[in-house]
C-alpha cells in the first residue's frame, strides 16, 4: 500500500513537472510557429536556435515589480490566478499516459486515479476552471478585466454544452465513462475519430474556444479591453494565468488523442516485440506525439484565422454547434440500434 502510494505521488510529480515544462517551451513553439507563417526567424538569441528563450522570460517574470490596484480585493485577486493554475493542473489525473509498467516484479499504472466516471471528472474540473478566471476579472476592480472575465465565462459555459454533447455520442459507443477503458476499445487502428468524424470536429472546436485560444480570444481582445481579464496583473500572478492557458492546452491535446486517436496505442505497436517497460515507454511517446501535433494545430490555427465578433462566437455556439451535436447523438443511436 506505502509502496503504491508512494508511486502515484511520484508520478503526479513527474505530470507536474512535464506539464510545466511543455507549457514553458509552447511559448517558444509558437514564437517559432508564427515566425514560419509570418516568413520571419523567432526567437534566436537566448541559445541555440532561442531555446533558452522560455527561461529567460520565466526568469524575467519573477524578477518583475508586483503590484496590486489600491481598490482591489486582495483575497480573491491572489486567489483567481491561483485557482486557475491549480485546477489546470488537475485535469491530467484521470489521463492513462500509457499501459501499465514493471518495477521489482509490482505492476504499475500510467495513470495517478484509474477512476470509472473519468470523463465526468475532467468536464467538473473544466466547470470550476472557468471561476479562476472569473474571480481574477472581479477582484482587479477594473471594468476592462471584469468585461473579460463575463465574456470568458458566458463561452465556456455555452461551448462546454456542445463539448459535453460531443462526449456523449463516444460514452454511447463505448458503454463506459471509464477513459482507460476508452482507450482500451481503441487498440489497433479501431480510432473513435474514423467512427465519430463529426463529434471529433465539435469537440476541436469547443477545445478551442474552452481554452480562449484564437479565433476564440475574445477574453483577452486587446483592441477592446487591453489584456481582458488579467489586466491588472504583473509578475508570476500574470505568469500563472499564462501558463494556465498551455497546460490547458497541453491537456486538451492530450484528451482528444485519447478520446478520439487511440490515446497511447498505434498500429502494429505490438508487433515490435518490446519488452513490457519499453513498450510502456513507446506508447508513452506515441501519445506525446499526437499531444504534440494537436499543440500544433491549436497554434496554427491561431495564426491564420482572424478574430470572431462576440455574436459571431455565440451564434456559433448555440445556433450552429450545438444542433449538430445533437444530430449527431441522434445519428450515432440510430446507427447502434441498427446494428446491435
Amino acid at each position: 500500500m506505502a509502496t503504491a502510494l508512494i508511486y502515484k505521488l511520484l508520478l503526479a510529480s513527474a505530470i507536474l513537472v512535464l506539464s510545466l515544462v511543455v507549457a514553458m517551451y509552447s511559448t517558444w513553439l509558437e514564437r517559432k510557429v508564427a515566425a514560419f507563417i509570418q516568413d520571419r526567424l523567432g526567437p534566436d538569441r537566448a541559445g541555440p536556435w532561442g531555446l533558452l528563450q522560455p527561461l529567460a522570460d520565466g526568469i524575467k517574470l519573477f524578477f518583475k515589480e508586483e503590484f496590486m490596484p489600491n481598490t482591489a480585493d486582495k483575497f480573491l485577486y491572489i486567489l483567481g490566478p491561483a485557482l486557475t493554475m491549480f485546477i489546470a493542473l488537475l485535469t491530467s489525473a484521470v489521463i492513462p499516459w500509457g499501459p501499465d509498467i514493471t518495477i521489482g516484479g509490482q505492476t504499475f499504472s500510467l495513470q495517478v486515479a484509474d477512476i470509472n466516471i473519468g470523463i465526468l471528472y475532467i468536464f467538473a474540473i473544466l466547470s470550476i476552471g472557468v471561476y479562476g478566471i472569473m474571480i481574477g476579472g472581479w477582484a482587479s476592480n477594473n471594468k476592462y478585466a471584469l468585461l473579460g472575465s463575463i465574456r470568458a465565462s458566458s463561452q465556456m459555459i455555452s461551448y462546454e454544452l456542445a463539448m459535453s454533447l460531443a462526449i456523449i455520442a463516444i460514452v454511447m459507443m463505448t458503454g463506459s465513462l471509464s477513459m482507460k477503458e476508452i482507450v482500451a476499445q481503441q487498440q489497433g487502428f479501431q480510432w473513435n475519430v474514423f467512427y465519430q468524424p463529426l463529434g471529433f470536429l465539435i469537440f476541436l472546436v469547443c477545445a478551442f474556444a474552452e481554452t480562449n485560444r484564437s479565433p476564440f480570444d475574445l477574453p483577452e481582445c486587446e483592441t477592446e479591453l487591453v489584456g481582458g481579464y488579467h489586466t491588472e496583473y504583473s509578475s508570476m500572478k500574470l505568469g500563472f494565468y499564462l501558463f494556465a492557458e498551455y497546460i490547458n492546452m497541453f491537456i486538451s491535446g492530450a484528451v482528444i488523442a485519447t478520446l478520439f486517436f487511440g490515446g497511447y496505442h498505434f498500429p502494429y505497436i505490438d508487433r515490435l516485440g518490446l519488452s513490457p517497460n519499453a513498450f510502456a515507454f513507446v506508447s508513452f511517446l506515441f501519445l506525446f506525439a499526437k499531444i504534440t501535433f494537436f499543440g500544433f494545430v491549436f497554434m496554427w490555427i491561431r495564426w491564420t484565422l482572424p478574430r470572431f465578433r462576440y455574436d459571431q462566437l455565440m451564434g456559433l455556439g448555440w445556433k450552429k454547434l450545438i444542433p449538430l451535436a445533437i444530430l449527431n447523438l441522434l445519428i450515432t443511436g440510430v446507427v447502434i440500434l441498427l446494428t446491435t
